[in-house]
């Protein structure tokens, strides 16, 4: 297949270059510029002492990048990676007419901690790393080149928040970087808060709250206007407020429309937006303009007839969705965060949760345009089985009185700065504090509590149109704490009828590779759906596959790591919306390959789109079959990279890295070069397929030939680091449990952290001899080393220990062990070294007649 020539390639560019920029003239100079500048950054590993902020810094390794960027780039699920220091920069023109104008940047999202610095100058920093945020650089901004550098790490910090997860936390600026450009007397970063206190079907009003600043030496009376126009940009209402303001202030002004005749609501059906058009006049001339989306909505969360939209009852279907991509790592394009929300719609979802941290703010822009309800989530989450300090597998909440009042500051900024740049959106309906906030040392469980309360009052506070959840709240009495109660897993059958509003945040749970079963992954939904008159709604756990430092708990997606559905995306698919499963493929005689993508040109050289490509095997009558050889994407000629670089391999592995899976495997595509990419796909024996992608923009060029990208080994941190042995810690705490006694007991009392609160099992009263079992669902995948009992029982007892990794599959790993009446305490040494899920202990008393309770079972095991 041919390419374009060069020519027609530059002059493709051209075209694109003068049809979409804006000349700079005298008649929109005050104009408001924002400018991707994800293009043409250079990347080096570096030491906590290493300074590279100015050009007399000594030399390093650079990398040529684009952004987003990741330090574990390409990352394939590893649970391992890269933490430390890294630094970035890049050549930052500057017009000499913006020196008398307000210039910063607005970064999407850094992990976690960043420090920026402008010509050797340190300009700003901020610390978290799921939030945008912005830095003024107009004072040490000069005309011309200006050297941009910035410092990130991505050491875990006892005082900043999250502490702990089940995700991963490799560090890099992940998301998009803007240029900005205003005029002093401006429209603050994200300064628009638009809310409608008068809404329904007949009419509406809207209350614009706008925060203006003035970033000049000198008072200034202006005009401030505000348009509300519909969706076709027909104007509906004007509002005008004249005002002066001081020197170096900022002023918020609040502005209350008339009545808005029949708005169109905002839904999932029919997710009609409005825009706020926002603009500045000093002396009748503009100097500044901001745009606002919104909608208009209300929605209803009660305790006993669960949740309403528009006065209408609607149950929540929703689904957990987590933002990393095989490949690029949490460095995920625009298009890529598309696709993902685009599949969750099309499955029949109306309700995303943003586990477990906030998402890219074009996140949220996508569910109001796709009508998918959204509760983004704040950083503050725990992980089971939590360790001492030093790792994102520690306590929630700090241990040491050294680190509270900063790690509750770290948690207060990032709910502000999640409220702030997301508060517009429809798609909007709850705001969540946590996820599972009692995975917390029992010492501080209080304090927890306490940051919880604080953060919901703060929330109600910043937003008072929104309620606060409390996600993952099925343990240690935060439930009640927030408006909403979010329960995760066994919390869907524990906390019934609750009497506040709440909705089972997590259920499901089916760790498989793709294809998978075609299955629900939960019992409910294959009985037709358990949706209780008090519920709300609930979420499976989870969207897709994703990177985890627990290991397999990144394995339960109905969408895989390279977002290739499993087939339980497509039970989903045929519950909600009645379309019927493709035809799965089988084994076959293997005769060629076929590629296709979901585009095949690319809007833009700032990595903003891309392209996910796909490689299926075929038969000879062109017909996809499930054999999976070993297949390699190669870019034959043109620009653009995988993550991998100018290549990348497939192979059926037992691990889930790069694999290719039921004869199809996928990678995403970007170019931050314009021009035409020639993608070959290979695989010994077969006959080998081509495509080509169009990426709009600049081409680069260096000697008449198009800038190629270096290729990226995959290093697998699991295997090149050296990972130190961890001694066993207790996962039996707080963990979901079940019994087969139907006594009044409470089972939970077997794990509770408390031994002198028993459980006491009830045995059939008509029989001399008895057994009940107790089984323990660790909600990750542990290797079990010790299982101790406490209790003292007035008869002799038997033991047997099961474990299984699915509930369905069980393993005796301790069998026949008898205890003798009136023993305290006994200890198993478990030696199944296969990581599991669930343990299973079975009491069998010789008379059951005598007393016999259980003080506590603790379960104690490794992740190594």
């Amino acid at each position: 297949m041919k390419t374009l020539p060069k020519y027609l390639i530059v002059i493709l560019a051209l075209i694109v270059i003068f049809t979409t920029l804006k000349p700079f003239s005298e008649d929109n100079q005050n104009a408001r510029i924002k400018e991707n500048i994800n293009r043409d950054w250079q990347f080096t590993f570096s030491s906590d002492t290493d300074d590279f902020s100015n050009k007399g810094a000594k030399l390093a390794q650079w990398q040529n990048v684009g952004l987003p960027h990741s330090f574990s780039l390409p990352y394939f699920r590893s649970e391992s990676f890269y933490t430390g220091f890294g630094w970035y920069k890049k050549s930052l023109k500057i017009d000499q007419e913006w020196l008398n104008k307000n210039i910063s940047l607005e970064f999407d999202g850094v992990f976690q901690v960043a420090e920026i610095y402008l010509n050797g100058e340190k300009v700003g920093d901020h610390r978290g790393g799921y939030t945008g945020f912005t830095v003024d650089i107009s004072k040490a901004a000069k005309a011309g080149e200006n050297l941009l550098a910035v410092r990130v790490n991505n050491l875990w910090d006892a005082q900043l928040a999250p502490r702990a997860g089940e995700h991963v936390f490799s560090g890099g600026i992940y998301r998009d970087v803007y240029l900005s450009v205003t005029h002093p007397l401006h429209v603050a970063w994200n300064g628009t808060f638009v809310t409608t206190p008068i809404v329904n079907k007949e009419n509406a009003t809207v209350n614009v709250q706008t925060t203006i600043e003035n970033n000049s030496s000198k008072a200034r009376n202006f005009t401030l206007k505000t348009l509300i126009v519909d969706s076709s940009d027909t104007q509906l209402i004007e509002m005008v407020s004249k005002l002066a303001i001081g020197a170096n202030e900022a002023l918020e002004i609040e502005q209350l429309s008339d009545e808005i005749k029949q708005p169109k609501l905002w839904s999932p059906d029919s997710p009609n937006l409005y825009q706020a058009k926002t603009t500045i006049y000093e002396n009748n001339t503009e100097v500044d303009s901001y745009l606002t989306q919104f909608g208009f909505r209300w929605v209803e969360w009660t305790a006993d007839s669960g949740f309403f939209l528009n006065g209408e009852h609607l149950y929540l279907e929703g689904v957990n969705v987590h933002q990393d991509h095989a490949g690029w790592g949490d460095a995920v394009t625009k298009a890529g965060v598309y696709r993902d929300l685009k599949l969750m719609k099309d499955a029949g979802f109306n309700l995303i949760r943003g586990s477990h941290y906030p998402h890219h703010p074009y996140f949220t822009q996508v569910c109001d345009e796709l009508g998918l309800m959204f509760i983004p989530e704040n950083s503050v989450w725990g992980i089971g089985g939590f360790k001492e300090d030093g790792y994102w597998d520690s306590s929630t909440y700090p241990i040491h009185d050294k680190d509270k009042q900063a790690y509750e500051e770290s948690a207060a900024a990032s709910l502000a700065e999640l409220i702030l740049i997301n508060r517009n959106s429809p798609s909007v309906i709850a705001w969540s504090m946590s996820n599972e906030p009692f995975f917390s040392a029992n010492a501080v469980i209080d304090d927890m509590k306490g940051l919880l309360s604080d953060m919901v009052d703060l929330s109600h506070k910043l937003d008072p149109t929104r309620k606060a959840m409390i996600g993952g709240a099925q343990r240690a009495g935060v439930d009640i704490l927030g408006d909403i109660a979010g329960y995760n897993g066994d919390g869907a059958t524990r906390d019934r009828d609750p009497g506040m509003p709440n909705m089972v945040s997590e259920y499901g749970s089916c760790v498989t590779d793709r294809p998978g079963e075609y299955d629900a992954c939960w019992s409910s939904h294959l009985n037709g759906g358990e949706k209780p008159k008090w519920r709300s709604g609930h979420a499976i756990w989870c969207g897709f596959d994703h990177g985890s430092i627990a290991g397999n708990m990144g394995e339960m997606g109905i969408v895989d790591f390279a977002r290739i559905p499993k087939r339980s995306w497509y039970w989903y698919r045929n519950y909600f919306k009645g379309i019927a499963p493709p035809k799965w493929p089988i084994q076959g005689t293997p005769k060629s390959l076929k590629l296709f993508a979901d585009k095949t040109t690319i809007k833009g050289t700032d990595a903003t789109d891309d392209a996910h490509i796909n490689v299926q095997v075929l038969d000879a009558n062109g017909t996809h079959i499930s054999n999976s050889p070993t297949v390699t994407l190669t870019i034959v000629s043109g620009p653009g990279e995988f993550a991998t670089g100018r290549s990348i391999t497939f192979k059926k592995t037992t691990r889930n890295d790069i694999q290719i899976l039921d004869g199809h495997a996928a990678t995403e595509f970007r170019s931050y070069h314009g021009g035409v990419t020639v993608i070959e796909a290979t695989s010994s024996g077969l006959e080998p397929a081509q495509i080509e992608i169009t990426t709009m923009g600049t081409p680069l060029f260096e000697q008449g030939v198009s800038k190629i990208v270096e290729d990226r080994p995959y290093i697998d941190y699991r295997l090149t680091k050296a990972i130190k042995e961890q001694a066993p810690v207790r996962v039996s705490d707080a963990r979901p449990n079940r019994t087969n006694s139907k006594g009044t007991s409470d089972p939970s009392y077997a794990n509770d952290g408390h031994k002198w609160r028993q459980w006491v099992p009830k045995f059939d009263k008509n029989a001399k001899q008895g057994n009940v079992w107790w089984e323990l669902d660790m909600e990750n995948f542990y290797d079990v080393e010790r299982v101790e009992f406490s209790f003292k029982p007035a008869a002799d007892v038997k033991i047997d220990i099961e474990t299984s990794t699915n509930q369905k599959d069980w393993v005796t790993v301790a069998d026949g062990k008898f205890v003798k009446a009136g023993t305290p305490n006994v200890s198993f040494d478990v030696k199944d070294n296969t990581k599991v899920r669930f343990l299973k202990a079975t009491f069998s008393v010789d008379d059951t007649s005598k007393p016999f309770g259980v003080g506590e079972i603790e379960v104690f095991g490794s992740t190594n």
